[in-house]
């Protein structure tokens, strides 16, 4: 993995780094490594019992392998309820789950969360975004908050500032 993949930038997100799930090879490369696909799994901080999985390219070759690679934006996400949702902080609609450096300077891949009150579904969305120009590839994901052993789901418009 490109070493600038693997910094987090500051912000407010809990998890340090994403957990790497696995790697798949998409382009050999015959002297330096090789193109892959990158599966990573990360919880939400600010709710109990959401995990999202994210795929995202990471460049090989002599610039990936120096962490010197501008990766691509595209990326896929899926997030699903792992068990009873608790949340542990009030949150605007667009709130930082998880954001990560893509290249040595200014690109970021974030993932930020929302609410839909009307259907009580927490709403993921994954991007790439620069200083100057942003992408618009994304992806995204839903979560219907649902009973988990016989609790009473919480209504996810109850912890919007």
């Amino acid at each position: 993995m490109a070493a600038a993949a693997a910094v987090v930038l500051a912000g407010p997100v809990a998890a340090a780094e994403p957990d790497l799930i696995f790697r798949k090879s998409t382009v050999w490369k015959m002297l330096t490594p090789d193109d892959k696909l990158a599966t990573y799994g990360v919880d939400d901080p600010d709710v109990e019992g959401v995990a999202c999985h994210f795929t995202v390219p990471e460049r090989g070759g002599v610039s990936g392998m120096f962490g010197l690679a501008e990766e691509a934006s595209d990326a896929s996400l899926s997030c699903r309820q792992v068990g009873p949702i608790r949340f542990t902080t009030k949150f605007s609609q667009g709130d930082v789950v998880f954001r990560q450096s893509r290249s040595l300077f200014f690109k970021k891949t974030q993932i930020v969360r929302g609410c839909d009150a009307k259907r009580n579904v927490l709403v993921y969305l994954i991007y790439s975004d620069k200083l100057i120009e942003g992408s618009p590839k994304n992806s995204t994901s839903t979560v219907p908050i649902m009973p988990w052993g016989g609790d009473t789901p919480e209504r996810c418009e109850n912890y919007l500032k």
